[in-house]
């Protein structure tokens, strides 16, 4: 398996994630959160990743309630600007829940998709829980070739679709990746996927088209945080989507597989 060495207990990656600023005090500034989530209450479609939001998130505060309770930022509507928030708690909490599911899906042999919108900072957590799902049983979808979607190419490597345009793997919150690859795969006869894995868009447009939906999420992008209260996402999970060094989020994926029982060999707990 990918993952090896020491499984954090649930304190030390709590502490893991405050120290490589994953949660904890993260590198997202105040403003730029609320920015956000004004914007999704305006009606700015780029930021509601997918989901059909309707008139039912217009009143920012709403928004910002949902980003405290499910992410941990700072509920005072007055704290306007500086440093803002991610509840390592909720990270490990959401963690769990997520392998619960993965649990059901390697349980069941389900058909998985992998896709991120953040292929620089995500990409290895994705293809490390594409290799436990497949090691399972699981069947990893593999999406058509020569799709198209935002003047760019699809893209799947590492187990993992994404946005390509200019030989550039592309950071994107657009549902249109997504939404490409499922209607494809109706087109071919092909079975949608049992569950999607993933994040921005991707994880949107996959939940609101009815597939089961899990997947990660900063404190500025709040869409999949209403998706899950609204039960549109099954399970999103805050955290700093591009830390300074991807290897940061070993021990997260780590303590998800094994919380998933998707290690063939436990690695040594440490104490």
């Amino acid at each position: 398996m990918p993952i090896t060495g020491t499984i954090p207990s649930r304190t030390e990656l709590v502490d893991h994630l405050v120290r490589t600023r994953i949660a904890g005090e993260v590198a997202t500034p105040r403003e730029n959160n609320l920015s956000h989530y004004r914007k999704l209450a305006n009606g700015d479609r780029h930021f509601w990743l997918g989901l059909e939001l309707g008139d039912r998130w217009t009143d920012e505060q709403d928004v910002l309630a949902v980003m405290a309770e499910r992410c941990g930022v700072n509920d005072d509507p007055d704290y306007r600007f500086g440093q803002d928030t991610i509840d390592p708690e909720l990270t490990v909490a959401a963690l769990e829940r997520m392998a619960a599911r993965l649990r059901k899906a390697a349980e069941g042999r389900q058909r998985v998709l992998f896709a991120t919108g953040h292929p620089g900072g995500l990409i290895d957590v994705h293809h490390s829980t594409a290799n436990a799902l497949r090691a399972a049983g699981c069947d990893i979808v593999v999406i058509p070739d020569h799709l198209q979607a935002d003047e760019g190419y699809l893209f799947q490597f590492a187990d993992v679709a994404m946005l390509e345009r200019g030989a550039t793997l592309w950071h994107t919150h657009s549902p249109e990746p997504m939404r490409a690859v499922l209607n494809a795969l109706k087109e071919m006869g092909e079975p949608l996927p049992d569950l999607v894995v993933a994040d921005h868009g991707w994880a949107g447009c996959a939940g609101q088209l009815g597939v089961d939906a899990v997947g990660y999420a900063d404190c500025n992008d709040p869409a999949l945080f209403i998706g899950e209260a609204e039960g549109t996402v099954q399970v999103t999970v805050p955290l700093d989507d591009h830390v300074v060094s991807p290897r940061y989020y070993d021990p997260m994926t780590a303590y998800l597989l094994s919380q998933a029982g998707l290690l063939d060999e436990e690695p040594v707990r440490s104490t």
